[in-house]
């Protein structure tokens, strides 16, 4: 399939080709993942590898790797003999999800701000800064993912492998439920939340950094509270 018919595609965003280069797992997986959080792909519809490989122009398995860490994640569902499917938390897991990570990132900030050297910190605010860009362009999933981002890199930055995978299985999921049942975007608060959070991290301020974490945190619940109430 050639560039120009990627860019016709209904479902996922223009991409720009380099002539000679194949896709790559990291290439289509955003873009995959923001189709899912735009809701262009549905959790009812279904999707092949077969149908992925002939929009990215690439091979089954380089599809196949692209939902395999989806599933990982808990955003897809894979199962033996059947198609691939947008997963649908209902309310109680996405409960469960969010006070998992309350309990899990008040670590994680804790030992980010003992372990994070100046690249990391400097990463984070190159996320912050491609979460706003996203926001101004009006690119909700992509903020949503970059968002999301952001605290498994504070995760990688922790140097605790576990939490990290751990938070590898929630965080996306958690991007999943904001995407299909925020009442209330949120237009700019997280990435200033984030801000305060690395400045905090820069600093060492580790009783600060975990403030800004859990108020960060209480918004975001605050955020998805009509749909867990209801």
């Amino acid at each position: 399939m050639t560039a120009h018919a990627l860019q016709r595609d209904p479902i996922f965003p223009a991409l720009r080709l380099i002539a000679g280069k194949k896709l790559s797992v990291d290439d289509i997986y955003p873009r995959l993942f923001d189709a899912i959080l735009e809701q262009r792909i549905v959790p009812a519809s279904r999707f092949t590898e077969e149908s992925l490989g002939e929009t990215f122009g690439v091979s089954r398995s380089v599809i196949r790797r692209v939902l395999a860490k989806l599933s990982h994640q808990q955003v897809v569902i894979l199962r033996p003999n059947q198609r691939a499917q947008v997963a649908t938390p209902d309310r109680q897991q996405a409960q469960q999800i969010l006070e998992a990570r309350r309990l899990t990132e008040m670590t994680v900030v804790r030992l980010a701000c003992t372990h994070a050297k100046p690249e990391q910190v400097r990463q984070l605010r190159e996320l912050i800064l491609m979460e706003q860009e996203c926001l101004v362009r009006d690119q909700r999933a992509a903020a949503i993912r970059l968002s999301g981002e952001f605290h498994l890199k504070l995760a990688v930055i922790a140097g605790n492998g576990p939490l990290a995978q751990f938070l590898n299985s929630l965080v996306p999921l958690t991007s999943l439920v904001i995407a299909q049942y925020e009442t209330q975007p949120c237009n700019g608060c997280a990435w200033q939340e984030h801000q305060t959070i690395v400045d905090a991290l820069e600093r060492r301020d580790i009783i600060q950094a975990q403030a800004m974490m859990a108020r960060h945190l209480d918004h975001l619940q605050h955020r998805l509270a009509s749909y867990l109430t209801t």
